[in-house]
């Protein structure tokens, strides 16, 4: 009752006995102990604050990274110039744009935490599993060291250390390597090792396919021209061509005439296609065979335009170019067709994620008509741009072909929404899989999952 005798703490001073020690003293010095660790917090600055800080000195240090380069490309002369940029993007366009893919995938799971997907339960992940948090911490030491190391590359070489600037790309790649293969607990090991386990059943899968398993294989394939610069810069490194431009001819071993860029850019919609056979073998299910056949739309288009450096120009003009462009539009009309009415599930457009509490994402998101156009409107646009990242005859256009591949990771970036929302349906709608959405925790709790995978 309001005005009634108020309880207090049986170790309250007020209530000691008479004829024991006065209590004054001893609440003056519980004052000053609580006041201690007050003021140690007042020192502290708040997380905003921090926050700030950290942005300014990242746009700072994207300032300095921008100035020393460009003045380091001006300091070239005018005809080694595009020569010179052209090869400094060769090395690190491929981390650049894998930067930007943990970016976005970040993105993806903060939007699955805010909704009633539960995606560790689609992938199958325990408690350890990376939070968006985390994976946009890995994102923003890649966005710091990978142009770092490329300013280093553009200034070094431009002030004739020749031999120090081809260090850089090596070193880079060197480390990188260690990081995801290094077998200590540092550096998020259980994720690590889900990834590795995860390329090494899309390679060799030899056993029952997982949703885990061709998400990321899908997800591969659309790194395809990642991997194949990846491959020519390791070419370069090995061949000791960084820093030269003997590998602009041709006829070298890392030059235009090398088989091996067709065939790396074939190798992520060959272990699609195999994925499939082998889910076909295990269900009896025609779909998976037309899935296989999707994939193997795009051997065409990746091998006829590598003939272009085996041919005659007449050749390529009057027969392998027909063929190309026309191989070119079934793979793209194909693949997208199967992404709207098969992966997507045009029923998932009905509602666009339920979230769980009332958020920013869900007055935007949730039921808005525009984002059915807009999401089957620019994945045709972007499947028909597809060909140009499988041409390897038209890789040379390196400022095209880069935006064209950041169009095609945030083609994927939105592609994951719905296929993955269209796997929690699935899931959900299994009597012996339902699981009440009060029930589930928020992903900061990170209770889900299962004692198979980490990640």
């Amino acid at each position: 009752m309001v005005g009634g005798p108020s309880a207090v703490s049986s170790n309250s001073p007020l209530l000691r006995r008479s004829g024991s020690k006065p209590v004054l003293s001893e609440l003056i010095n519980e004052m000053k102990s609580a006041s201690l660790p007050l003021s140690g917090a007042a020192i502290m600055p708040s997380p905003a604050l921090l926050w700030r800080f950290k942005v300014l000195l990242f746009i700072l240090w994207g300032f300095i990274c921008c100035k020393v380069g460009w003045d380091s490309v001006m300091r070239m002369s005018a005809d080694l110039r595009d020569l010179f940029i052209y090869e400094a993007f060769l090395y690190y366009n491929p981390l650049l744009l894998v930067s930007l893919t943990v970016w976005l995938w970040g993105v993806n799971l903060w939007v699955f935490s805010q909704s009633s997907v539960s995606y560790p339960k689609i992938f199958d992940l325990d408690h350890t599993h990376l939070t968006h948090r985390e994976i946009w911490k890995c994102a923003t030491w890649m966005t710091i060291i990978v142009p770092t190391s490329m300013t280093a590359y553009l200034y070094l070489y431009s002030h004739g250390e020749v031999s120090l600037a081809a260090s850089q790309p090596v070193i880079l790649y060197a480390a990188v390597l260690m990081v995801i293969i290094f077998p200590f607990d540092i550096f998020y090991l259980s994720s690590r090792y889900y990834l590795l386990k995860t390329l090494w059943r899309i390679m060799f899968p030899l056993q029952a396919i997982t949703f885990a398993d061709f998400f990321v294989a899908d997800i591969l394939t659309s790194m395809s021209k990642v991997f194949s610069d990846l491959e020519r810069s390791v070419c370069r490194m090995v061949n000791q061509q960084v820093a030269t431009i003997a590998w602009f001819e041709a006829d070298s071993i890392c030059g235009s005439h090398s088989v091996a860029i067709p065939v790396v850019l074939v190798l992520p919609y060959l272990f699609r296609f195999f994925q499939c056979i082998r889910q076909y073998k295990d269900t009896k299910e025609k779909t998976c065979l037309l899935n296989a056949l999707k994939y193997s739309t795009a051997v065409p288009v990746i091998f006829l335009s590598a003939t272009k450096y085996h041919v005659l120009p007449d050749s390529w003009t009057n027969f392998y170019r027909p063929l190309w462009l026309l191989s070119s539009m079934i793979n793209s009309l194909y693949s997208f067709y199967w992404d709207v009415t098969r992966d997507w599930d045009l029923s998932v457009f009905s509602r666009i994620f339920k979230f769980k509490n009332p958020h920013l994402c869900s007055t935007i998101l949730y039921g808005r008509q525009w984002i059915y156009y807009w999401a089957i409107l620019s994945n045709l646009i972007l499947r028909c741009t597809w060909t140009y990242k499988l041409s390897a005859h038209l890789r040379h256009n390196y400022i095209t072909v880069f935006t064209i591949m950041a169009l095609e990771i945030f083609r994927r970036f939105q592609w994951i929404f719905f296929r993955v929302e269209n796997e929690w349906n699935k899931i959900a709608l299994k009597p012996s899989l339902q699981v009440s959405m009060s029930e589930m925790p928020k992903e900061e709790e990170r209770l889900l999952g299962s004692d198979s995978h980490n990640v």
